[in-house]
């Protein structure tokens, strides 16, 4: 089971100072965010992608591949890649030399997005969106696994006889997981490749969340990857923690009432009822997590929410003492000893590549 951070790099004010980091002050927060998430025992780290103010991350190959200078152990992904508006070819060429900067610990999330505005800034048409998704993840996959390719396809120019360099490393491409919060065509893209699933059920009620997973385990079995218990499933989550739940829920308030997505809306108490939002202490944090495999089954990788909404950078290094500490290792402990002999742990590099030579030798 991996677990991690994910972050949306949003310049937010805090609303109980009125102070608002520069994008130069949150750009390097989330460099000593990840830094820490290795320092206190985290998997994975994850950037999403975003073209639009209030959010800094528009190139999170960049920053993912500074990270990967500054630590050893860490996954280093994406909590969206914009696989509709980005070039497929340099997609494949950023995270292929991505991987070799990083020994292999790297992996990426394809997404839509939710940024209206920036098909058009970057020449699209978001009624096309999910064919978009389709045509260029199928470019991606062809162009990560073919030495030479030819193609022709509906939204860019053909390719003759083109190769995407680097290669991947040890020729394992990266491995990809599927975004949505609301599509069944991507849970089915997701199975149809036997790639990852992630739900990011953060903002809706998990019964919506439920049936896209569901929808995905039984195609990822019909397409032949495996059973539907083995399929690859990831959830995202938010937490904000405090020793005891009081003094959560006095210091939260503040951010979540003011928070750019969610707030001015539901009560948190409200909020958190539905939704995975989980604010308390150590142990209702691990409590309401491990409600996740009782709605969803065995999954492989958790990423919480930490950073956003204004927190300062103290508060969120404390976050992850905190989980670091008190929730992770516990939880790591449950869901592992309960996850059946069967079912697969989260992807790695090291694994990939022992199942590509596994299948070579088994030839």
């Amino acid at each position: 089971m991996q677990f991690g951070i994910f972050t949306v790099g949003d310049v937010t004010p805090d609303p109980t100072t009125g102070a608002t980091p520069s994008e130069h002050e949150r750009i390097k927060a989330m460099v000593t965010i990840a830094r820490k998430a290795e320092e206190v025992g985290l998997d994975v780290f994850a950037s999403g992608e975003h073209h639009n103010p209030p959010f800094v991350p528009s190139s999170p190959t960049t920053m993912l591949g500074y990270v990967a200078a500054r630590t050893e152990k860490l996954i280093l992904s994406t909590s969206t890649t914009l696989i509709t508006t980005n070039d497929p070819v340099k997609i494949a060429e950023d995270f292929a030399m991505l991987q070799h900067l990083a020994d292999g610990r790297v992996d990426l999330m394809m997404g839509r997005g939710n940024t209206a505005p920036v098909y058009p800034w970057f020449g699209q048409d978001i009624r096309q969106g999910i064919p978009l998704a389709i045509e260029n993840y199928h470019l991606l996959h062809r162009l990560w696994r073919e030495d030479v390719v030819d193609w022709e396809g509906r939204f860019r120019t053909p390719l003759q006889g083109f190769t995407s360099t680097p290669r991947p490393l040890d020729g394992v491409p990266p491995f990809v997981w599927h975004g949505s919060i609301r599509s069944p065509e991507i849970a089915e893209q997701a199975a149809y490749y036997g790639d990852g699933f992630f739900a990011n059920h953060i903002f809706w009620p998990k019964e919506h969340f439920i049936a896209l997973v569901d929808l995905y385990r039984e195609r990822f079995e019909h397409y032949g990857h495996g059973t539907a218990d083995q399929a690859i499933v990831g959830l995202g989550g938010q937490v904000f923690l405090r020793r005891n739940s009081q003094d959560a829920l006095r210091e939260f308030r503040p951010y979540f009432d003011n928070a750019p997505v969610y707030g001015h809306g539901p009560s948190l108490e409200s909020f958190t009822e539905q939704t995975p939002l989980s604010v308390g202490s150590p142990q209702e944090v691990v409590d309401k997590t491990l409600t996740f495999r009782e709605h969803f089954g065995d999954y492989q990788r958790q990423l919480f929410l930490v950073d956003h909404a204004g927190l300062p950078l103290k508060t969120v290094l404390e976050q992850l003492d905190l989980l670091g500490e008190e929730v992770v290792p516990v939880l790591r402990e449950e869901l592992d000893a309960k996850r059946p002999v069967h079912v697969p742990d989260g992807p790695t590099h090291a694994s990939l590549k022992a199942a590509k030579t596994d299948a070579v030798t088994s030839r």
